[in-house]
């Protein structure tokens, strides 16, 4: 990175430029080091539909588990460290805003299956729904290219928050959501 901020700095040879992108550099990727906002929808767009399917194979839209209150949605998968390591600010917010904001992971059709994801909930269920995502209709609506993404939505159905990784810091976007 530093050898092609020194080559634009020699093509465009200006002191100016070379100062505003070493300044800008370490705020970009401090951003992106903690996910918040980097990935996902436009922050203000609405979140949008996307035909899945819930755990008994039935089929059903994604933006209808996110209508009438704020929303969380968690693209997820077995397999995802990541995912795990999110999973204890997911279940805190469940048990403390769960009647506030409606929490969703969609399970993401990649070297996973519905009864992986069954297993999985026998061993620990947060109370929330899972729905499977198995041709990627809701990955390729929320442009969610990894799993660990989260997309928050507001009561009107806007996004208000994405992040991805283990450094985000759910429970405060939530609280910032809910107006705690």
């Amino acid at each position: 990175m530093v050898a092609r901020i020194n080559r634009i700095a020699h093509v465009v040879n200006g002191s100016v430029l070379v100062l505003a992108l070493w300044v800008a550099l370490p705020v970009a990727a401090s951003a992106q080091a903690a996910g918040e906002g980097s990935v996902s929808l436009a922050y203000g767009t609405m979140g949008p539909g996307a035909e899945v399917e819930d755990l008994e194979g039935n089929k059903v839209d994604v933006i209808d588990y996110v209508k009438g209150k704020p929303a969380l949605l968690e693209f997820w998968a077995t397999w995802c460290e990541q995912c795990e390591a999110l999973q204890p600010q997911m279940d805190r917010i469940q048990a403390e805003y769960g009647d506030q904001i409606n929490v969703i992971a969609v399970a993401v059709g990649v070297s996973q299956s519905v009864r992986r994801v069954k297993r999985h909930l026998e061993d620990h269920d947060p109370g929330y729904p899972y729905l499977w995502d198995a041709r990627g209709a809701a990955v390729r609506a929320y442009n969610a290219t990894t799993t660990s993404i989260v997309v928050m939505l507001d009561a009107s159905g806007k996004v208000v928050y994405t992040g991805v990784g283990t450094e985000q810091k759910l429970v405060a976007a939530v609280e910032r959501l809910l107006g705690s």
